[in-house]
């Protein structure tokens, strides 16, 4: 028997992160939360009280030239003080326009947040796309 774990996924943001989860087997992304960026670490602990994790989705911001920006590396030293605290692999995935995207989406039917939805929007472009996975 398979037995299920969970994929997160995060947008992080310096006062608000967004959250997503996802079936290791089913593998479609869907919204979780919004919280305090300052809760996340907690939170995620929290989510591995209850859940098998298999890994986490950090969405990577950087300039539409594919250059690392301010943020960029904030996230990076972000993720860096995360892996200290929370056991288990981490993985980038390119976070271009997914706040754009977001916002079109709650514009129609959404009962989530951007943020949130922005999370999930990563996690499914990191399913969607097993080739060119990178480890934070």
């Amino acid at each position: 028997m398979i037995e299920a774990s969970e994929i997160l996924g995060l947008d992080i943001g310096v006062k608000h992160t967004g959250i997503a989860r996802a079936s290791s087997i089913a593998r479609l992304a869907q919204p979780l939360q919004t919280v305090s960026t300052d809760d996340t670490i907690n939170t995620i602990q929290a989510f591995l009280g209850e859940h098998k994790l298999e890994a986490i989705v950090v969405g990577l911001p950087r300039n539409l030239k594919g250059q690392d920006t301010e943020q960029t590396a904030w996230i990076r030293g972000w993720v860096d003080d995360a892996k200290a605290k929370i056991s288990t692999t981490f993985y980038w995935q390119d976070e271009a326009l997914t706040s754009k995207q977001a916002e079109l989406i709650n514009k129609k039917h959404s009962i989530y947040d951007d943020h949130a939805i922005s999370a999930a929007i990563i996690l499914q472009n990191f399913l969607d796309s097993e080739t060119d996975r990178t480890l934070a």
